[in-house]
């Protein structure tokens, strides 16, 4: 089955302390949207689509070297907004999608190859890369159902509540959905929360409400789903990718 990759790098990066663009700025010496870039690349995919928005132009300049195809978000409202705007490069596209974030160099093709083929074998709607965390602060929650082990949603830090608080599986921000599903789901979102965006996450409440099946696809080493976001994760994610590589 035909696969395309969306990377999100539309982001300020505020905590970076740094006018750069935090997909930008360099882990022993190379961007690091530029690691994503690579393994995405190996997988083979027909399609790479960069989500750009903060210094749009300034993204593009330092990716014009890789097969990519660019989808400007602007204004930046939301990571369901974001990916909304890949649907048209990716015109008439039909296969599975993986949705990574261009701030996560440290997912290896492994287990992105792994994550694929649990999606595939579960025919799920939708798979969610999780991961176990000691300290899960700063994360979306994966809540499942204490019977069945099924996906019951996937809620935001800042909307949950103080009993999800408290789940230590957390949400990569990872994904994999049929395209054209993806899409029309998409569609149907709404900006009803406390930051008025549109959530990638709300697409499934709806999956939810329709009986839809989400699987979940844990990666064994909770490392890899690490995001960038302060200068002190930048130098520790440079570390794991000299041990990688």
């Amino acid at each position: 089955m035909s696969l395309a990759m969306i990377i999100m790098a539309a982001g300020k990066g505020t905590r970076m302390k740094s006018d750069l663009p935090k997909v930008l700025h360099q882990a022993n010496g190379k961007p690091v949207i530029e690691y994503v870039v690579e393994t995405s690349r190996s997988l083979s995919p027909e399609h790479i689509v960069l989500i750009v928005g903060h210094q749009a132009e300034r993204v593009r300049q330092a990716t014009a070297h890789l097969p990519v195809r660019y989808a400007l978000q602007e204004p930046q409202l939301g990571t369901g907004h974001a990916v909304m705007q890949a649907e048209r490069p990716l015109g008439d596209f039909d296969g599975d999608v993986i949705i990574l974030s261009g701030d996560a160099p440290l997912v290896t093709p492994e287990t992105l190859q792994e994550l694929i083929a649990s999606h595939r074998n579960q025919k799920a709607t939708a798979t969610v890369l999780t991961a176990e965390l000691d300290d899960p602060a700063g994360y979306g929650r994966v809540i499942r159902s204490p019977a069945t082990g099924d996906v019951l949603k996937i809620v935001e830090q800042k909307d949950a509540s103080e009993e999800e608080k408290a789940v230590r599986e957390i949400n990569s921000g990872v994904y994999v959905f049929d395209a054209a599903t993806l899409f029309d789901l998409l569609s149907r979102i709404t900006n009803d929360n406390a930051q008025q965006e549109y959530y990638l996450t709300d697409v499934f409440g709806i999956c939810f409400r329709e009986h839809r099946k989400i699987s979940a696809f844990s990666a064994s080493d909770p490392d890899e789903i690490r995001g960038i976001n302060t200068p002190e994760q930048l130098r520790e994610a440079e570390e794991i990718l000299r041990k990688q590589r």
